[in-house]
């Protein structure tokens, strides 16, 4: 059998009781490693669970996904996925794998950031689409993002940003040249998020949010050391939250007095806080 394991946000002793049995029998455990990231190294989880763990990169799920599931419809196979399990479209794509193949499948699901960014006091029910921000470079900079973001701002409601990661990927120079050299790995920033959203505002000029527009930025959910932070996407923008991993909240109009008063508490300056709330008549839609 395939078993796909949420390893939960932080570090090693985030995994279930039921996750950490199966990965204990498995004949091989595998960990992606590209569309997320532990805070902890490989090592520590070797330790912790008293097995090797081979790390699946891009290249590996996507197209050695049968290197995968070698012997899986006789042997157990346990694939680890930070945070939940289909928390991204390319697992759908293993299992889907796995059943032409005849393997059976089953699922440990784990705290993602999807749920875990509740801990910045805003109520899920109150957020519309995810998106993904990416590294903007000269010549690309997507904004398909944006308007996702306008849709849900139609409605007041918060939008989860999540931010792009660039792991064992290669220069274009490198890629064209068949080069198997990768360029070191990067994390965006809260504030490198904040700064592009607000490029992509200056570009489009639709003002579906503006530079004193409220957002949180949040580093680390689910860690010893999470980090919570306040302020305008002018002050994000300049903000410095640490080591990885990143994602912001762009606050919706709808935001609720409650969520209001819990995350004052996190404001870079209260009262840049206060007069942002009143500016962007936060709470105008019940």
């Amino acid at each position: 059998m395939l078993h796909l394991v949420g390893l939960g946000l932080a570090d090693e002793t985030d995994i279930t009781v039921k996750g950490l049995e199966i990965v204990k029998k498995a004949e091989r455990v595998y960990l992606e490693a590209y569309t997320s990231i532990l805070l902890v190294e490989k090592e520590k989880l070797e330790a912790f669970y008293g097995r090797p763990v081979i790390v699946a990169d891009r290249e590996l799920v996507e197209t050695g996904s049968d290197d995968i599931l070698k012997d899986a419809e006789t042997v157990d196979v346990a694939f680890l996925v930070v945070g939940d399990p289909f928390g991204a479209t390319t697992h759908t794509d293993l299992v889907l794998r796995a059943r032409e193949l005849g393997i059976k499948t089953n699922t440990v699901p784990n705290a993602s950031i999807m749920s875990g960014i509740g801990c910045t006091g805003l109520q899920l029910y109150n957020f519309g689409q995810t998106v993904s921000m990416v590294f903007f470079t000269e010549t690309w900079k997507p904004s398909s993002f944006y308007d996702r973001v306008k849709e849900n701002a139609q409605f007041g409601l918060h939008t989860l940003v999540l931010l792009d990661i660039k792991v064992k990927e290669q220069s274009l120079e490198n890629m064209a040249r068949g080069r198997k050299i990768y360029e070191p790995p990067r994390y965006m920033t809260v504030a490198q998020c904040a700064q592009q959203m607000l490029e992509t505002e200056e570009e489009r000029k639709e003002e579906v949010y503006r530079p004193v527009s409220l957002a949180i930025g949040a580093a680390r959910v689910g860690a010893l050391d999470q980090k919570l932070v306040v302020g305008t996407l002018e002050e994000l923008s300049k903000v410095d939250m640490g080591r990885p991993l990143h994602s912001l909240v762009l606050l919706g109009k709808r935001a609720h007095d409650l969520e209001r008063d819990y995350i004052r508490e996190f404001a870079i300056d209260t009262e840049s806080f206060d007069n942002a709330w009143k500016a962007n008549n936060y709470g105008s839609i019940s």
